[in-house]
């Protein structure tokens, strides 16, 4: 499968520095052959999330990290266009609250699950608990690390009770990251996006990138595995996730339900 490409196998050597995030391997031709590809893809996508809405019988988990301006909010609008509202949920974490500090870590995340039958997209994730507390140490090491463990098996349990979870990386340069930021200070209908929290996060950079590649080694597995998608060039990266999700969707095989026996034929309906 294409996906394969940008899949991470558990046990195997990880570091986000070999990965180009320019990379455009694999694409189907240009920019405007990938567009035309992607809305495919995307009519593709709604074709399956129909049905897994319809069957009601497993549901979808797909997870976004990025560093800041990686592509998260965009990505949601451009992949899931076209998609139906009703059975497809976003939620974005943010710091947490008093509430939600005052339970474990995985307390505000499995409220927020997907139902089966249902889409659910985290824009960041559980994730922010093994990265941000550990580039800023919130908490001390021995407790982030184990939380490595605690995810793995949170994410197995939903899995096997029937959640598929697809979780994404999307990998920009920091070159990319400067040019996004200027790009949002120079437009009025993006400035808002910009804070100057922006670039005190920048500086830890190599801190963050260090803390993203022992996560995603630690806790990509068969059942719940990590794509890095190189995110430098957006039409690409839409592409790419729409590639992923249509093949993990189609490897799911959603049907319609069976219609009842004795349904009325239509002109027995006046």
């Amino acid at each position: 499968m294409e996906s394969e490409r940008w899949r991470i196998e558990p046990g195997s050597p990880f570091d986000l520095g070999t990965l180009d995030p320019g990379d455009l391997g694999g694409a189907p031709g240009d920019k405007k052959a990938t567009n035309k590809a992607t809305k495919e893809l995307r009519d593709r996508l709604a074709e399956l999330q129909g049905r897994l809405y319809a069957e009601g019988g497993e549901a979808l988990l797909v997870v976004l990290q990025a560093l800041d301006a990686g592509g998260k909010d965009g990505t949601i609008k451009h992949v899931f266009k076209g998609v139906n509202p009703q059975g497809c949920k976003v939620t974005s974490f943010k710091q947490p609250n008093s509430t939600e500090l005052s339970h474990d870590f995985l307390w505000r995340i499995h409220q927020n699950t997907p139902h089966r039958g249902m889409i659910g997209i985290f824009n960041r994730s559980h994730y922010e608990d093994v990265l941000v507390v550990r580039v800023h140490n919130f908490v001390p090491e021995d407790v982030w690390r184990r939380r490595y463990e605690l995810i793995r098996n949170f994410e197995n349990e939903l899995t096997a009770e029937g959640t598929r979870i697809v979780k994404f990386y999307l990998h920009i340069s920091k070159a990319e990251q400067a040019d996004r930021f200027r790009r949002r200070l120079e437009r009025p209908d993006k400035r808002w996006k910009f804070s100057r929290g922006d670039l005190e996060e920048r500086k830890y950079w190599d801190d963050y990138r260090a803390a993203f590649n022992e996560a995603i080694a630690e806790t990509t597995t068969a059942a719940a595995p990590w794509y890095v998608i190189p995110g430098d060039d957006k039409w690409f990266r839409n592409w790419c996730v729409l590639t992923t999700l249509v093949e993990t969707l189609e490897g799911m095989d959603p049907q319609y339900p069976e219609p009842e026996d004795d349904l009325p034929s239509p002109e027995d309906i006046v």
